[in-house]
């Protein structure tokens, strides 16, 4: 395939870095479409892409200019939440007819308003469970998971994925994975800015457990009211906010990443999605919309 990614941050590298490998299954035409000093790096000496498994250079293009869609099939599109429609409307006239977008996002309505910006493309949306982070400008490193839940009209591009290393499920409720998946980055993510510690760490400070707790218990009552079905309920749903200490302990969430660089954080689609959405169903989450406003707090210093 010819593979655009839109937005190549640490997701964007990761997957895109997998799927232009030189190893049996991979070997795609990739263009990563990122930041100018990634840019530069990467027409330097190729992408780092250092994963628990291997560290290698990959080879691929890079490009500043959302023209470099151009001729992808498939567009990984992994930008900002907040970055959305501008996104899409900057790649709307270089998307070759019948390609495919596939939304590596964090929030739970990205795919919904990039097919409102894109109608006459596919547009399918993917749950991402990754830790990776930018370790310098041409450095992606992962530090576990990968695997990604997909809309059936991704389909047929699955086996190219799996092929590259990347697990792939076809689900029918994406949009219940969706929630979970937001459920563990409203439980993680504003306490790892809030405190600068990662989740191995954060998760023994005093009080850390029982506020994820009630971020939890707020969240799965949000989604009730949204007639979401979550994949497993609350048992799963706290089962899984348990691994990810598990599973990624020296892990700094994506919001205390952005604030340490000194960037907005796509909070706003995080609790503060909750907190909306719990407002417009007469859901009360006093909790969620706390550590929103705290990040917010935040972002204005790191940002001024």
């Amino acid at each position: 395939m010819k593979v655009a990614v839109m937005g190549a941050g640490a997701v964007g590298c990761y997957y895109g870095g997998l799927l232009a490998r030189t190893v049996p299954g991979a070997g795609h035409a990739v263009t990563l479409i990122a930041r100018p000093a990634h840019v530069d790096a990467i027409a330097r000496a190729g992408l780092r892409l250092e994963t628990q498994a291997f560290d290698e250079q990959v080879r691929l293009q890079a490009s500043s200019d959302a023209a470099a869609v151009a001729g992808a099939d498939l567009v990984l599109f992994s930008v900002k939440s907040g970055a959305t429609e501008e996104a899409g409307a900057q790649i709307r006239p270089h998307l070759k007819p019948g390609a495919l977008l596939l939304c590596l996002q964090n929030g739970v309505d990205n795919a919904e308003r990039l097919r409102a910006v894109l109608p006459d493309h596919t547009v399918a949306a993917a749950v991402v469970y990754v830790a990776t982070e930018m370790a310098g400008p041409g450095h992606v490193k992962h530090h576990g998971r990968g695997e990604l839940v997909v809309e059936p009209s991704a389909a047929t591009i699955a086996p190219a994925l799996v092929a590259a290393g990347i697990p792939v499920e076809i689900s029918d409720n994406v949009r219940g994975s969706l929630w979970a998946k937001l459920i563990l980055n409203c439980a993680y993510n504003a306490l790892s800015a809030i405190s600068r510690r990662p989740y191995g760490v954060m998760v023994q400070g005093a009080g850390v457990l029982e506020v994820m707790a009630d971020l939890v218990a707020e969240c799965l009552a949000v989604a009730a009211a949204d007639g979401v079905v979550i994949p497993g309920g609350r048992e799963a749903t706290e089962r899984a906010v348990r691994r990810i200490t598990e599973t990624m302990p020296g892990q700094y969430s994506s919001t205390a990443q952005d604030l340490m660089r000194g960037k907005p954080s796509e909070i706003d689609h995080l609790n503060g999605y909750v907190a909306r959405r719990g407002a417009a169903l007469g859901v009360p989450t006093p909790v969620n919309r706390a550590l929103w406003t705290l990040v917010k707090l935040l972002e204005t210093q790191v940002t001024a």
